[in-house]
């Protein structure tokens, strides 16, 4: 039987996946940020006005959420300007290049590397150094995760293959949503092992999570 919804991945780059449920969740975290001109008629979808018709005043402190951040934006009318939510700053960094593993990023942020990776469409003098904790360049274009994950992924998946029917809970607290699909997708390929080691399955095949990496590769070489 087929599955009435087929899970899509997030984009993880600088432009969100609008067919994925994690990118649409991601796209509702908020900004701080700072009106460089008058907003009208967006008080009160942004909760500092009584009426519909309310605007916000130029200098008004804000707090927006992604998808109307990047809409709003726009670096020759200066609308608004936004500012790096915490742990994206020089102090976190530090924390984050002496060792990844001790950040609770779930509690910081539960879409930490989308998030972020989002940051770098905004214009900020550290830009260079965020895309240098989360992203790294490859080939002038595409994007690949950079030290801040790979710190932490072997931590991740020896967890996940070493917590064969156990509570998990415990270990997935930690992580952003994207570090907990990668521990689900070990743990799927463990328990799967398992079955086809007791004969309990008749073939082991690849993951989703390889499935849909080997497509992407193809598509790109084709284009």
């Amino acid at each position: 039987m087929s599955e009435s919804y087929f899970p899509v991945g997030p984009g993880l780059g600088v432009e969100e996946n609008f067919l994925s449920l994690d990118d649409i969740l991601m796209s509702q975290e908020k900004l701080p940020g700072r009106a460089e001109s008058s907003l009208p008629r967006l008080a009160f979808a942004l909760g500092q006005g009584a009426g519909a018709g309310d605007s916000i005043p130029e200098g008004s402190k804000l707090e927006i959420p992604l998808w109307l951040a990047k809409g709003l934006h726009d670096s020759k009318r200066r609308i608004i300007s936004m500012e790096l939510p915490k742990i994206y700053r020089e102090a976190w960094r530090t924390v984050f290049s002496a060792d990844a593993n001790v950040v609770d990023l779930h509690k910081m942020g539960p879409y930490y590397y989308g998030f972020g990776s989002q940051l770098l469409n905004f214009d900020n003098p550290e830009n260079p150094e965020i895309a240098q904790t989360i992203l790294q360049a490859s080939d002038g274009a595409k994007l690949e995760f950079h030290w801040t994950f790979i710190s932490r992924f072997r931590r991740i998946m020896d967890s996940s293959q070493n917590a064969y029917n156990e509570d998990t809970s415990a270990l997935v607290a930690r992580l952003d949503e994207l570090e907990r699909a990668l521990f689900r997708a070990g743990q799927k390929g463990l328990n799967d092992f398992q079955c086809w080691e007791k004969g309990q399955a008749s073939q082991i095949t690849a993951s989703s999570l390889v499935q849909n990496y080997g497509k992407r590769k193809f598509t790109d070489m084709d284009g």
